[in-house]
């Protein structure tokens, strides 16, 4: 046995020195796989600021939050905002924690009596059978191929999977930053390094 793990350090020490140089790169992937997310869902905020408010404020069917004018602004903006900062690399721990706060709403005043998945499982034979019901109505009454020439007809659940995911992406960067050689965080912490480390 001693034999093994010593292959098996032999063979970690060997390629994760090599490896250090390309670690900008993970973090740079979550960053430019986060930018379209919050970027649309800014934007689609901004642009129907009043339907926005409405559905943060409502208490019947939409999220009953408390100030909805500032709160819809705050995450739109938060949004848009980071998007930017998100894509440049800058100050990406700070944009970060309102993007994680943000995530944490949407979790638990949106998509948390959803469940988990944000598409239902077409293999639930009663979601099958809504489905296959939905398919043949739009079959029967309209271009079906039309419609689903874009991509396959689901039902959508509304679960938490993908704020969860965004949550934990942000919260990766949060430690990372935003990556060596990749971000704008990078090069100002070589223009102007930390006097406390």
């Amino acid at each position: 046995m001693n034999a093994l793990a010593e292959l098996y350090y032999n063979l970690q020490n060997s390629l994760c020195p090599r490896l250090r140089h390309l670690d900008g790169l993970p973090p740079l992937a979550l960053r430019l796989y986060l930018v379209p997310v919050f970027w649309v869902a800014g934007t689609q905020k901004l642009a129907g600021i009043d339907s926005t408010i409405d559905w943060f404020g409502n208490d019947e069917w939409g999220l009953g939050l408390p100030a909805p004018e500032l709160l819809a602004y705050l995450a739109a903006y938060t949004e848009v905002i980071g998007a930017l900062l998100l894509l440049l690399g800058l100050a990406t721990r700070w944009i970060a924690l309102p993007l994680i706060v943000t995530m944490l709403v949407a979790i638990f005043a949106v998509h948390w009596d959803q469940g988990w998945a944000a598409i239902a499982d077409s293999g639930s034979r009663e979601i099958a059978v809504r489905l296959g019901t939905a398919k043949d109505i739009l079959r029967e009454h309209s271009n079906y191929s039309w419609l689903t020439e874009k991509g396959s007809f689901v039902i959508l659940n509304n679960g938490i999977e993908f704020a969860v995911t965004y949550l934990v992406m942000l919260l990766s960067l949060l430690f990372t930053g935003g990556g060596r050689y990749v971000s704008v965080d990078y090069y100002l912490s070589r223009l102007y390094p930390n006097p406390a480390r």
